[in-house]
């Protein structure tokens, strides 16, 4: 099935899942490497986010990552910003469970949603945008075929310092070689 690996599926992201999306966007370690603002949200503001942003939006995608064995929720996978004519869009991954950090799960996540949006979608090009101190992401990205196509430098104040948010892209050629190879 397209939406599955050996250890993760995708299902996608309804009403029901407001709460616990709700409890990762206000996780402050959970988004501390992914999300430009650690704001504490209101759940009106959350209910609001999903109800127009995920499921309400033509431009977006957006799918809760499961593993398989034990059925639970650990994050979220999104194509944004789906540009049909260009065919182009943006993804997102945030793993929300920290027991399932560093240990291979955003990995196969990434790529179910990639197999979608490059052989299902026809899209041409899916970029991305990382946190220059995210170097286990860049890593990952990398190893999967994302291209660095540049930075915006010193856009994000994070601990005390000033961080770059780096831009990555792949084309849907590029994933279809590294996949054969």
């Amino acid at each position: 099935m397209l939406f599955e690996s050996r250890r993760v599926k995708l299902r996608k992201i309804t009403k029901d899942d407001t709460e616990l999306y709700h409890k990762w966007r206000n996780d402050v370690e959970v988004m501390h490497s992914t999300s430009p603002s650690l704001d504490v949200y209101p759940k009106e503001a959350t209910e609001e986010f999903v109800e127009y942003a995920i499921l309400g939006s033509d431009t977006s995608k957006g799918y809760i990552l499961v593993d398989k064995k034990s059925e639970t929720s650990i994050g979220i996978v999104s194509l944004i910003n789906m540009d049909y004519k260009n065919r182009n869009a943006e993804c997102i991954i945030d793993i929300g469970e920290k027991e399932y950090w560093g240990k291979g799960y955003g990995k196969e996540g990434l790529l179910l949603l990639l197999d979608y949006a490059f052989y299902e979608l026809n899209l041409h090009r899916v970029s991305l945008r990382v946190f220059s101190f995210n170097e286990r992401a860049i890593h990952l990205y990398k190893k999967i075929g994302f291209e660095l196509e540049g930075k915006s430098r010193q856009t994000l104040f994070r601990d005390g310092k000033w961080h770059d948010i780096i831009h990555m892209g792949i084309l849907q050629e590029e994933y279809f070689v590294k996949k054969e190879a």
